[in-house]
């Protein structure tokens, strides 16, 4: 949910690279299996998944390394602050948290140690949220295409997804990097659904947050809710709320998708 463009690592910490191109489609390099596949894309569909609180449980990580920061600069910052900014981007959050408009100056290293932070705390209790690889396993049989379109900057997405062994599912990763506008506006998963060369009305945005459940609709994109970080009354603009990916299939994504006003 942040900007960070890390350069730098903290003592004792394993940083990832950040990376400097467009994500190819991982169909594409793996050899002609898919060709026919990819050739018929009038009917195909995709998924597009957050990743913290969605494909991982790492809420709490990104709580603390915020409270962290906030104590490391003589701040107060509140649960309330923590939950009404979860899964927009750093560069919006850390004036909030300061109370007065930053420079880009002001607020990159802020944003660089808040996330190597995070980093560091979650770095050996990662674990894929209950159901997500069975679901995962379920939309790849069934054709769908997948993307995560996540606030997080793309150092902490590879450290997310290696550790818990689901990069390879993935056709298209859009990162903090890769948008102006973060969450609630709809451009992370806009841009998500230009990468799987999909219209907006054939992709289906799994999200925990506030924000990204707006980000979804804004985007003209059916959206499950997750209720991992908020409760469902928070969440009533997703067109399917549940309380964990072990509910869900693929044939759910197929019939939000054929019959979205269901």
């Amino acid at each position: 949910m942040c900007i960070c463009r890390n350069k730098r690592s903290e003592k004792g910490l394993s940083l990832y690279p950040l990376a400097t191109s467009s994500i190819v489609p991982l169909d594409l390099v793996r050899g002609t299996a898919n060709i026919g596949r990819m050739s018929n894309k009038g009917n195909s569909m995709g998924v597009i998944f957050d990743l913290d609180g969605v494909l991982v449980d790492t809420g709490w990580a990104h709580k603390q390394s915020w409270f962290d920061l906030a104590d490391k600069e003589g701040l107060d910052m509140s649960d309330y602050l923590f939950y009404s900014t979860f899964g927009m981007q750093n560069n919006q959050i850390i004036p909030m948290l300061f109370g007065q408009e930053m420079s880009d100056d002001e607020i990159i290293p802020l944003s660089e140690w808040k996330e190597q932070r995070y980093r560091y705390l979650v770095a050996d209790h990662l674990v894929p949220a209950q159901g997500a690889k069975e679901l995962l396993d379920d939309l790849k049989n069934a054709g769908f295409y997948l993307a995560v379109g996540s606030s997080a900057p793309r150092a902490n997405l590879d450290l997310v997804l290696d550790r818990v062994q689901v990069h390879d599912y993935f056709d298209a990763l859009v990162t903090a990097e890769e948008v102006t506008k973060s969450k609630p506006a709809p451009d992370t998963f806009l841009t998500a659904a230009k990468k799987l060369s999909l219209p907006a009305h054939r992709c289906v945005v799994v999200e925990d947050a506030v924000q990204g459940v707006d980000a979804g609709k804004a985007a003209g994109m059916t959206v499950v809710a997750v209720t991992t970080t908020r409760e469902r009354i928070a969440l009533t603009q997703a067109d399917k709320i549940v309380d964990s990916l072990a509910e869900l299939k693929a044939d759910d994504f197929a019939a939000l998708i054929s019959n979205p006003n269901q």
